[in-house]
């Protein structure tokens, strides 16, 4: 190993520091992530909708001729346009000194992005004090990251961006031709079991009532899972959200919280139940058995 690395890989709690510094800041391009994806995919079907409605002389909006992406334009007050500065911008201090407020306009700013930065460090800092500072560790995290944008976004918009989840499988296909969480065959079949489940709920949910009981990102997102916690723990992902989105579901109708006619996102569930499933999938499932005494 480098020698520069070699002190996190040999004191675990100098790994989990860097972790959690580190997973901040990441943090804070999640909250840029979870805003501006769902942006650029209503942006991309526009123009698509611009130019199949006129391909020989498309009309396209100015504002669609714009640059827009995760980097361009510089991030802005949505009230004021006042820029955000380098030093607005640093992860939890930031708020705490700005007390929640645009330093251009004092409009309140949202609790949610600095909790998504405090998430992510914790999430991350856990991942790495329970693996080491290794290549599964850094997978991981990773992975967790990534769950974590899937969430928010599905929370927001009731989507999950095929630019997420796609790339999501082939690495979990990946890491595991290495063997970092379960063996190839699994987490193939892991992904192939995963998306075929649920796009069978979902068609035969459609053929009973004739409506959609989700969407077709919950099936992407449930092979990536399969791809990376591997085939044998789909049974446990499946149950695990199932229980809590039923429960957290359950609880937000009855505190008319939410209309029970409206859809409740299932990305969120099956995301929380994944990245638990990786983590300590294998002790969950010994424990239910010893508990049942097999």
């Amino acid at each position: 190993m480098n020698t520069l690395l070699q002190p996190f890989a040999e004191n675990i709690w100098l790994a989990v520091s860097l972790a959690f510094v580190f997973s901040l800041l990441v943090g804070s391009f999640l909250n840029v992530v979870i805003h501006r994806l769902p942006i650029m995919m209503e942006r991309e079907w526009q123009l698509m909708a611009a130019e199949a409605a006129n391909p020989d002389n498309p009309e396209i909006p100015d504002e669609l001729q714009q640059r827009y992406n995760l980097a361009v334009p510089e991030s802005s007050c949505p009230k004021c346009q006042h820029k955000i500065q380098w030093y607005e911008n640093i992860p939890l201090l930031s708020y705490a000194l700005l007390k929640g407020r645009c330093a251009g306009c004092a409009t309140p700013i949202s609790i949610r992005y600095p909790l998504i930065e405090l998430f992510t460090a914790l999430l991350s800092a856990l991942v790495v004090y329970l693996y080491g500072f290794n290549v599964v560790a850094l997978s991981a995290v990773f992975f967790t990251w990534c769950l974590i944008s899937l969430t928010a976004i599905d929370i927001d918009h009731q989507l999950l961006p095929d630019k997420i989840t796609l790339p999501l499988v082939w690495l979990g296909l990946i890491v595991n031709s290495f063997g970092l969480f379960t063996d190839l065959s699994s987490a193939l079949w892991g992904a192939v079991f995963g998306y075929l489940s649920l796009w069978s709920i979902y068609w035969l949910f459609k053929l009973l009532t004739g409506k959609e009981g989700m969407g077709y990102g919950d099936f992407k997102l449930l092979a990536a899972l399969g791809a990376w916690c591997g085939a044998s723990m789909l049974p446990l992902i499946i149950l695990g959200s199932s229980l809590i989105g039923a429960v957290i579901g359950g609880l937000l109708i009855a505190t008319r919280k939410h209309e029970s006619q409206n859809p409740i996102p299932f990305g969120p569930y099956l995301a929380g139940a994944g990245w638990v499933a990786l983590l300590w999938g294998q002790e969950l499932i010994d424990w239910y058995m010893k508990l049942l005494g097999v």
